[in-house]
């Protein structure tokens, strides 16, 4: 099944370019790059200098590019758990945002 805004959450992120829009930390504010891993509340993000940093998916919401080149923001809270689970896990209807139309 080919990515897209609608199916977002139930698909791998990991190769995904990311930022991080919002964050209780106002130092993530602004960070992008790829995942490049994803744990149960993290995910691993390297940013464009090569650098690694791990953020806590409940504090903050992301745009994810996809790979047709549409963006998508998703609260964190949301794609909080194991990747494999949410897979089975129901979803509000209207859960993403996307940017691009």
């Amino acid at each position: 099944m080919p990515i897209k805004p609608e199916n977002l959450v139930r698909h791998e992120l990991i190769g995904l370019d990311v930022k991080i829009v919002k964050s209780s930390d106002p130092t993530l504010v602004g960070v992008e790059g790829q995942v490049i891993n994803e744990t149960k509340n993290t995910l691993v993000i390297r940013k464009r200098d090569g650098r690694e940093i791990r953020v806590e998916k409940k504090n903050c919401v992301f745009h994810f590019t996809l790979p047709d080149g549409s963006v998508v923001e998703v609260d964190g809270k949301v794609i909080q758990g194991r990747p494999e689970d949410r897979i089975k896990k129901r979803f509000p209807r209207k859960i993403w945002g996307g940017l691009n139309g």
